[in-house]
């Protein structure tokens, strides 16, 4: 097996790197402390082609490949932590969605300008007594002339302080087989952002409430019959999630090493002590295996095998090491480390939302082990 990048790969990986030294480096701790969508940056990615890398040149994509998508992450955080999130944005989750399933309409309404860096889409999925067991949604679409009026509320909607359009997963009928996906645009009457909830990463994000919204028969993403596709585009959405997670475990092992090599305790650099030896050692295998475990699933999905299975293995994996590793960096640099003057810590809170979103650990490893058994196991009371 070869492990190396192809040539066009190397090439992409740095010109994207030179890209992010000349226009991210600079500001990029004022950027990880600041919660507002930093459109400068998402509509030079869009000049740069680093939005919709998978999508068709007719959609205003770049027909990338799912490994492009990763590099790009993996090399702007890199650089930049925060700035990936944008790389995220306009290449995973719900944005596939609407890139795969939309009709020609929808994508010139909404997609042409998301991949300018000019607007953003969320994705409507949690509600409050629907989290990590999505099929109990309650938001409900109910038939009026040949649209439908939306009538619910979504929770924990990353961007849903400021996208343009909710791509609302909402009932049409009962059971799974009832659900699909509607685009709601957030200036319609009727929808309602609650005050905004601070979180641990330093988002901002507003409960959504659908008032007897009324969506048009042309925005309609996906009827009856269409969670499992959603959640396809969902599965190829932790692909992201993972990328992140390993990249900025890196991303902060590398700042602990650059800081071992400098200081000094007790007469000694850090570096010559035994016992931080074997942390980085230790770190250095979590994140090589989890980019093993990374790669495998972006390559076999470009192959056109997307695996849940393989998916489900590299996010809860890297999850877990991406946090690991920042955490035990933090460690390394002592104060420094914690304080805001870095980015290390920045890395241990963003590392450790990801263990929760997108598919929490823990439903992860009950999805693998139901590979293991070739079974499935409801969670289900009764």
């Amino acid at each position: 097996m070869n492990f190396e990048f192809t040539p066009e790969q190397t090439e992409f990986r740095e010109a994207v790197r030179r890209f992010a030294e000349k226009h991210l480096a600079a500001g990029k701790l004022a950027r990880a402390h600041d919660p507002a969508h930093p459109w400068d940056v998402a509509k030079l990615m869009g000049k740069q082609g680093l939005l919709g890398i998978t999508m068709p040149e007719a959609d205003g994509g770049q027909e990338g490949t799912l490994m492009d998508a990763v590099i790009a992450i993996e090399t702007v955080a890199s650089v930049c932590p925060r700035s990936a999130d944008v790389v995220q944005a306009g290449n995973f989750g719900p944005v596939r969605v609407l890139a795969e399933y939309g009709t020609p309409l929808q994508k010139q309404k909404y997609l042409t300008r998301i991949l300018a860096g000019e607007a953003v889409i969320s994705v409507g999925m949690t509600e409050p007594e629907a989290g990590s067991a999505v099929t109990d949604l309650r938001t409900t679409a109910t038939a009026e002339g040949h649209g439908f009026r939306i009538n619910g509320s979504k929770v924990f909607v990353t961007h849903s302080g400021y996208a343009d359009v909710i791509l609302a997963y909402v009932r049409f009928g009962p059971g799974v087989g009832g659900i699909g996906s509607v685009l709601i645009d957030t200036k319609s009457e009727g929808l309602r952002r609650g005050e905004p909830s601070a979180f641990m990463s330093g988002e901002e994000w507003t409960q959504l409430y659908f008032d007897n919204v009324y969506v048009p028969p042309e925005m309609v993403v996906l009827r009856e019959g269409g969670f499992k596709k959603q959640i396809a585009g969902f599965n190829v959405e932790r692909i992201g999630n993972t990328s992140r997670s390993l990249a900025l475990g890196r991303y902060a092992f590398e700042c602990a090493r650059q800081w071992a090599m400098q200081r000094k305790q007790f007469g000694k650099l850090l570096c010559e002590f035994q016992g931080l030896q074997w942390k980085f050692a230790d770190m250095k295998m979590k994140l090589d295996a989890g980019q093993l475990l990374l790669y495998r699933a972006a390559a076999n999905a470009d192959r056109g095998f997307p695996s849940a299975e393989e998916t489900a293995i590299a996010k809860a994996f890297c999850n877990q090491a991406g946090f690991d590793v920042a955490n035990e960096a933090l460690q390394v640099m002592g104060g420094t480390g914690y304080s805001q003057e870095e980015l290390v810590e920045y890395c241990v809170r963003r590392c450790r939302g990801w263990m929760i979103a997108g598919g929490s650990i823990e439903i992860l490893k009950n999805r693998i082990a139901e590979g293991v058994f070739e079974r499935t196991f409801s969670q289900r009371a009764g």
